[in-house]
């Protein structure tokens, strides 16, 4: 009788498995429900910095190919492939919403937002832009739903840049973009 060799995840063979299942395209995670096979040494920080075993991973083709594996659970993230599934440790938000283009489609406007790891969304129903505010300081963290319960931290700089494009309505003032209205702050902060 032989005893089984447990191999602990890593990395590599993460990335391994993962540029196989991404030939074509977001791989379809929501599918997968391989067995947990541990937590790696790997976390994401606010900045949208990926760090392995404590440092960061340089390689963006790297840290994208990570991206698209990338999975949320009951409040935990994990990367999955077909066959395993490891935990990590996300300070914020997965993604890091690095730009925005506002657009006119007819009388709608459009928000399409571009991540850190180039995924595009446009803020609409599927993807609703949410703003939590600090309870000391009250200052705002703006994120955008980019897939399947992950988020994109909107950086400081895009966030300046669609509050000039933000309006009034009721008593809220927010962003509009493909037929939807999200609530930023009550509009009567806005003469303070």
């Amino acid at each position: 009788m032989s005893a089984q060799k447990t191999v602990k995840p890593d990395a590599g063979s993460i990335a391994a498995a993962a540029q196989a299942a991404t030939k074509t395209g977001l791989p379809p995670v929501h599918l997968w429900n391989p067995p947990f096979c541990g937590d790696l040494d790997m976390e994401i920080k606010r900045d949208g910095t990926w760090f392995y075993n404590g440092t960061p991973i340089g390689r963006k083709p790297l840290v994208k190919l990570f991206s698209s594996i990338l999975k949320l659970e009951d409040g935990a993230y994990f990367l999955v492939t077909p066959v395993e599934k490891v935990g990590l440790r996300v300070e914020d938000a997965p993604f890091v919403a690095v730009d925005a283009d506002i657009e006119r489609d007819g009388g709608t406007q459009i928000i399409r937002f571009t991540t850190h790891v180039d995924d595009v969304v446009v803020a609409g129903p599927e993807n609703a832009i949410r703003v939590e505010r600090n309870p000391q300081t009250g200052e705002p963290s703006p994120y955008v739903h980019i897939r399947s319960g992950l988020e994109a931290l909107i950086d400081r700089k895009t966030f300046y840049r669609l509050i000039d494009a933000g309006e009034v309505e009721g008593e809220m003032f927010g962003l509009r973009s493909n037929g939807m209205f999200f609530p930023v702050i009550p509009a009567a902060e806005l003469e303070l």
